[in-house]
């Protein structure tokens, strides 16, 4: 169980300081399309544990080709699928087993089921039994050549066609969704929007700040009645950490910020009166936009990722 200190100590960081992805120079804010990278159910022989190379090979292909890819759950991915063409026993000793594979790429849109880019690579391994042979030849697959390059371009030109095309209609949407306080799900939206497509990124990035502030306050308003009914309940440590769990949870710039810092106050004097309490707003030298941006990014990303299904039924459409 958490400390009462450090409940306290989460409750100060994200009131004073919070500090986005973007102030580390990550290059999160502005960025161009990103991939989500799936492994969907592949027909047997697959061995255990194959998932992870094939997923990495399949980073390394969008990578090497200017595209971000990683776990983060979205619209569109870069999915394998893996066949077997061919099994020969290797006179040893030792004995070894050559398999050859035939890896078919897709960049693909996972909500409306459309192939944007596909490909067929090979590989070939060698092992002691059929599971390192399958791995072998997973390591053994090329991720950068012509053919590799303009399976990744054509994915990435047809993505952004869908922005161009799409764009001010997702926007609309999101702001629909605010209205309707599905914030998690507006930012989800808005956030993807790659900068690529500059004019719709930046109508994406208008809108995403003008829902911001609603956002926050809306939340504020939530854990600040949350965090004052566990407060009066039990006004013991108990209760403060309770409290903190909620408080921590309050924008800097929430409009009940002052009222949060008021119970803040009161449960430091009540359950923790020698321990000091310095407030800021925001981290200093950091645009304040670009993390208010970043701040929203990660809450489109928590809505995207609590959407993944734990698996991936394409194999039916995948084709």
């Amino acid at each position: 169980m958490r400390t009462l200190q450090t409940v306290l100590l989460g409750f100060g960081f994200v009131l004073a300081g919070y500090v986005p992805a973007c102030a580390q120079g990550n290059g999160l804010i502005g960025q161009g399309i990103t991939l989500s990278v799936i492994v969907p159910e592949q027909p047997d022989p697959f061995p255990s544990g194959a998932e992870s190379y094939l997923a990495n090979k399949l980073i390394q292909v969008a990578v090497n080709n200017g595209v971000a890819a990683g776990k983060d759950f979205g619209r569109f991915f870069i999915a394998a699928n893996v066949n077997m063409s061919s099994k020969d026993i290797l006179p040893g000793p030792p004995t070894q087993i050559s398999q050859n594979m035939e890896i078919t790429l897709y960049i693909a849109d996972y909500f409306d089921q459309k192939i944007y880019s596909s490909t067929t690579v090979r590989a070939t391994g060698v092992g002691t039994n059929e599971t390192k042979s399958f791995i072998d030849a997973l390591q053994h697959m090329p991720v950068k050549n012509q053919q590799l390059d303009r399976f990744v371009a054509e994915g990435k030109d047809k993505i952004l066609a869908y922005y161009r095309q799409q764009g001010d209609l997702i926007i609309q949407q999101a702001k629909t969704l605010a209205a309707q306080r599905k914030y998690e799900e507006a930012f989800f939206l808005l956030t993807s929007i790659p900068d690529a497509v500059r004019d719709v990124y930046e109508k994406a990035m208008a809108a995403t700040l003008e829902i911001y502030q609603s956002y926050v306050d809306y939340l504020c308003d939530i854990n600040l009645a949350k965090a004052r009914a566990a407060w009066a309940a039990h006004q013991n440590s108990e209760g403060a950490e309770a409290a903190g769990v909620f408080l921590s949870q309050i924008y800097p710039d929430a409009k009940c910020h002052a009222e949060a810092m008021e119970l803040y106050t009161e449960i430091r004097d009540k359950v923790l009166a020698d321990w000091q309490f310095e407030m800021k707003k925001w981290q200093d030298g950091v645009d304040l936009e670009s993390q208010r941006i970043e701040a929203m990014r990660q809450v489109g990303v928590a809505y995207g990722t609590g959407q993944q299904p734990t698996t991936y039924g394409l194999m039916g459409w995948l084709r």
